[in-house]
């Protein structure tokens, strides 16, 4: 399958620079590419803007064939077709949001060699029907986009994914490469195991988000507290993350009376509610009150601060939930509300859920690991980055707990 590994030559950088818009490689990048393009299996763990996306959307215009992406959700699909349309890249996608025959207009441009890249879902994908027709075809690579999803460790596990783990068999000479921004040590060697046959090549950026000042408040008269942060902040962009349906409803209507562009999202709106509250929010700004549902396919790069006025599920969530804020790499903050109601109600929550022990076991590890940054004595940022195998030589200055020292 592999290839001796090439240098990355003039052809990769004026791709890099005339198709992209970028005049070299952000940090950790590079490397990544140049296994792809040696037809490597990858695995890559990189934070939320970092460029990830670019690490696999180069090396697929660059190879003959074309790459087919997997991705979990429509919106991230559309997002990230519309911005490379954007860029006069030709890509593709194929899912059931579309009629029939736009899907097979896509189809048929990556057939003929016109696209290079073409996004699906794992369910589209690993059909009978659409793995005999991709077999006759040149794929490049197959890309697995937030790859934590087959990870049954993983904070956002989903079980389509899990069919994933076949596409070796169906393809064994074709490069496999699996990104995702939020992995631990235990979550990176569940997706190895269930994707690669061999072993890979593994790529764990650092998951410093230098800019993202952290803070943990004690919960007390939780919407209050949220609609006091949030007055303090008017004008900026930000997410407060609530944990369910009805806390997310009541605290976009308390924070709209006081005045502020707030709207609700959740699982519970139309596809097309979703839609047009995600575009308002990327293109006015404003505040987003969001359960978990509002995550993966958020491209705003001036969200200033993330709220979670409930505590999140792990710290992977937590991780990935802040890693929305401050994308353009000016400072940001994330504020956590914290109190022993949260950590009971979680508890319960594993407790009576139908995973089985293994799972449960998993869960409450994790949930340990969470209160044990939000009781964090010692820097926070230092406790975060040790939790996915990272380690700091000194604090970081900016949490709370280095700020009241």
């Amino acid at each position: 399958m592999s290839q001796p590994a090439p240098e990355l030559g003039l052809n990769t950088l004026e791709t890099l620079q005339s198709r992209f818009g970028h005049s070299d490689f952000r940090p950790g990048q590079k490397a990544v590419v140049e296994a792809m393009l040696a037809g490597e299996d990858v695995l890559a763990v990189m934070p939320t803007g970092a460029g990830k996306s670019l690490c696999f959307q180069l090396p697929a215009f660059i190879r003959p064939g074309f790459a087919v992406v997997v991705s979990p959700l429509i919106a991230l699909m559309e997002n990230q077709t519309t911005l490379l349309k954007d860029r006069g890249l030709n890509v593709g996608m194929i899912h059931s949001g579309r009629d029939r025959a736009r899907n097979v207009a896509d189809w048929k441009s990556a057939a003929t060699g016109d696209t290079k890249l073409l996004y699906m879902s794992p369910e589209r994908l690993m059909t009978g029907r659409m793995i005999a027709a991709l077999q006759k075809l040149p794929v490049s690579f197959f890309i697995i986009d937030e790859a934590h999803c087959i990870s049954q460790w993983g904070h956002n596990f989903r079980s389509e994914y899990l069919a994933l783990a076949g596409l070796r068999d169906h393809f064994p000479d074709t490069p496999i490469a699996a990104f995702t921004a939020t992995a631990n040590e235990e979550t990176r060697r569940d997706i190895a195991d269930r994707l690669f046959r061999t072993n890979a090549q593994t790529f764990v950026h650092g998951f410093d988000r230098p800019n993202i000042s952290l803070q943990v408040i004690e919960k007390d008269r939780a919407d209050r507290q949220v609609a006091g942060l949030v007055k303090k902040r008017r004008g900026q962009s930000g997410i407060v993350y609530c944990r369910s349906r009805r806390a997310v409803e009541k605290m976009a209507e308390i924070l709209a009376d006081a005045g502020h562009d707030a709207l609700a999202y959740h699982a519970g709106f139309s596809g097309e509610e979703r839609a047009w509250r995600l575009n308002h929010f990327i293109e006015k700004g404003g505040v987003m009150c969001a359960t978990i549902a509002f995550g993966m396919g958020v491209d705003k790069p001036d969200i200033r601060y993330v709220i979670h006025r409930d505590l999140p599920s792990s710290l992977e969530a937590y991780y990935q939930e802040i890693g929305r804020a401050g994308r353009d790499g000016e400072k940001a903050e994330a504020i956590l509300l914290y109190g022993y109601g949260d950590l009971v109600a979680r508890r319960k929550m594993i407790d009576s859920g139908d995973s089985d022990d293994a799972i449960k076991r998993v869960e409450r590890r994790k949930l340990d690991a969470l209160v044990d940054f939000c009781d964090a004595r010692a820097c926070r940022r230092t406790l975060l980055l040790r939790y996915f195998g990272e380690n700091r030589s000194r604090p970081c200055g900016d949490c709370d707990v280095c700020l009241d020292r």
